[in-house]
């Protein structure tokens, strides 16, 4: 039954085997498979050491230790965790009679219940016992809803358009758990019970940890799963983007006219249909005659260019020949192939091939990148399916139920891989979607293509906390949302300067949006039948937003340093840029509770406005430091909450012990 390979320990027992592998300083890597052997792929996972300690009493269990993170595994396979100091972390789920087991049920539900799919392979449900009433849930990675603690919910295991599963989760309890497994399913965070599951399936696959704090326990996860490269200076400031900037005349009308105005802009970015037709993966001439000119202005200008890449590939196009010919694009099980039909019948090239990431990459080189732009915007990454039948489709590493969820991973690896080759380090990638190691290949996730409201602005503050708690520390949003925004509508204006205001304080600032009304179609060719919305620059919304975003615009740019000082630690630890209260402060039970506040970075509490006409907030303030206020320059002891006065043009900002940080111009600061 026991048995010890190497450093791990192996349970086998009526068609299953169980293998326990140190990973990580404090963290062990679990899998279990009625397969003659395990899958070799690591999925999220590095290749990392690990010290266990095994032991052994008789034939009834055995225990494996490593750091603080402790296993025993008793006569019928089941596991239970427990920290150095002694302390139940989590238990599988036991309510099936085993041979050797003094617990006996009716119910004969499994804790690893391996389901046959007819014609191989199973459908996974995992069990463990949900061990204390007041358990906190964070991380997981970005969900449309507006809870930070996911406990008592059911997420799907599964990427959409504004949805990023990035399954690895911390717990108030001391432990942190990442799903290694990139098969669709769903993981329902229960009162009784935690379920996971697997809707097509090798193996199980998951990882652990144990840790005293929460950012100890997403360090720990940071080391076994990579941290993001560091972050690129200019990517730091802010970034100017519409739906869509129809030519490059008008592109650089823009920038030129942040310039004559004197405000700061550090990248502006040329969404979709700069491109003749999806899958040629360059500039149409007809409205972007001279790509290299353009850039080298703005370079001048001191702005970066950011493109537009869609993983869509129209059979009209000039590559779907060759691509199809090589295999290149994911195939459907069943009827047509076209797997998304906006402005054209078009496949996804497969970024789980990677023949196919070499040869978009090559495309990009060619006709991006060797013309000085080193910023891609690789948008449609779930990818987007016309239908989200997951089921329908297949990967060249096997069926999407499978390994659907690695789609935005390896997408990013394609320009990460590209652009190291070429020699660049500090790689970044707006992606919209991400899975669990996507931060080491320079993906800044965001939040997709949301709606213009307050409940939607509410939402991505809990989304981009808990996708920072995932792993992935490069986070925004498109302020202002992205559908539904009129430019003269008074309503409108007011939550543009309250997610502004907010977008400022995000890890990057960057402004976008599909805005109404329309503008006329400019042009008759096929990239001119997409539209464009109206004009999105800080000016576009009255002088009275102007002012309010030229204010934020000026700020942000004053704290580039501090921001870059948080860029580093997320590149050396995976710390998040943008966390909640209880990551630095997780003695004050109050910091939990609080789910409308962050800090960004160590000594700047946020405290955004995300409702309408709201003149002032209340405010909580953690114990063990002073807070000023960045505004007033009153101070105020931690472990109280306080009403803060929230005029249209403030943000609550909240200095952590007289931090020094230039909020603004004349602001008050701390000494020290």
């Amino acid at each position: 039954m026991f048995s010890q390979k190497g450093n791990a320990l192996v349970y086998e027992y009526d068609g299953e085997t169980l293998l326990m592998e140190p990973w990580g300083d404090n963290g062990l890597r679990v899998r279990a498979t009625r397969l003659a052997r395990f899958p070799e792929e690591d999925w999220a996972l590095l290749r990392v050491g690990g010290n266990s300690r095994i032991r052994f009493d008789d034939e009834d269990e055995a225990v494996i230790t490593n750091g603080k993170l402790k296993a025993h595994v008793d006569a019928d396979g089941m596991i239970t965790y427990y920290n150095d100091k002694n302390i139940m972390l989590m238990q599988e789920y036991r309510r099936f009679p085993g041979f050797f087991s003094q617990y006996t049920s009716a119910l004969k539900i499994e804790a690893r219940e391996f389901k046959p799919i007819p014609g191989g392979d199973f459908a996974l449900t995992a069990r463990f016992l949900s061990l204390d009433k007041s358990e906190k849930i964070y991380g997981m990675g970005q969900y449309q809803q507006p809870y930070l603690d996911v406990k008592g919910m059911e997420l799907e295991l599964a990427q959409r358009n504004s949805q990023a599963s990035v399954p690895f989760c911390v717990s108030s309890r001391g432990y942190g758990m990442l799903w290694n497994n990139p098969a669709i399913g769903r993981v329902c965070f229960g009162r009784n019970v935690t379920t996971w599951h697997a809707a097509s399936t090798k193996a199980l696959d998951y990882w652990v940890t144990a840790g005293d704090t929460p950012a100890e326990l997403v360090e720990n996860y940071a080391a076994v799963t990579g941290t993001v490269p560091m972050l690129p200076e200019y990517a730091s400031g802010f970034w100017q983007c519409k739906l869509r900037y129809r030519t490059q005349e008008e592109l650089l009308e823009v920038a030129r006219e942040y310039k004559r105005r004197g405000l700061p802009v550090s990248v502006i970015v040329a969404d979709y249909f700069h491109w003749a037709m999806q899958g040629e993966w360059k500039f149409d001439p007809t409205y972007w005659p001279d790509p290299e000119a353009m850039v080298s202005e703005l370079n001048e200008m001191g702005i970066e260019l950011a493109v537009s890449v869609w993983p869509t590939v129209d059979t009209r196009s000039e590559n779907f020949g060759e691509m199809k010919e090589r295999g290149y694009f994911i195939v459907s099980e069943r009827g047509p192939r076209t797997c998304m039909d906006f402005m054209g019948n078009t496949l996804f090239f497969d970024a789980t091939n990677p023949g196919a990431r070499d040869y978009l990459w090559s495309k990009a080189k060619a006709n991006y990148f060797d013309k000085g732009i080193k910023t891609f915007w690789l948008d449609e990454a779930e990818p987007e399916y016309m239908t989200y039948d997951f089921d329908h489709y297949r990967c060249h590493l096997g069926p999407n139920l499978q390994v659907g969820n690695l789609y935005p991973m390896l997408y990013a690896k394609a320009f990460y891989d590209g652009m190291k080759a070429e020699g660049r380090d500090e790689i970044v990638s707006l992606i919209r979607c991400a899975w669990a190691g996507s931060q080491r290949y320079g993906a800044l996730l965001w939040s997709g293509d949301v709606h213009s409201s307050f409940a939607c602005l509410r939402s991505q503050l809990a989304a981009g906390l808990n996708a920072g708690l995932a792993g992935i520390p490069w986070w925004t949003t498109d302020i202002g949302g992205f559908f539904g925004g009129y430019t003269k509508d008074p309503a409108f204006r007011e939550l543009f300067a309250r997610w502004f205001a907010f977008g400022a304080f995000c890890p990057v600032f960057r402004l976008h949006g599909y805005r109404f009304p329309l503008q006329p179609q400019f042009g008759t060719t096929e990239s001119a039948k997409c539209v464009s919305g109206a004009p999105n620059e800080v000016w576009s919304y009255g002088e009275e937003i102007y002012h309010i975003c030229e204010k934020y615009l000026r700020l942000r740019e004053r704290l580039r340093p501090y921001v870059m000082e948080n860029m580093r630690r997320a590149h050396e630890k995976g710390t998040p840029v943008m966390r909640p209260l209880f990551y630095d402060m997780p003695e004050d039970p109050q910091t939990w509770e609080t789910e409308d506040q962050y800090l960004f970075g160590p000594d700047l509490l946020v405290a955004p406005v995300m409702e309408t006409k709201q003149d002032w907030r209340r405010v909580y303030l953690p114990a063990g430091a002073r807070w000023r206020d960045a505004w007033t320059g009153e101070s105020h002891a931690g472990g109280q909450t306080i009403d803060v006065q929230t005029p249209l043009d403030r943000i609550p900002l909240f200095l952590k012990n007289d931090a020094e940080l230039p909020i603004s111009e004349t602001s008050f600061v701390g000494k020290k």
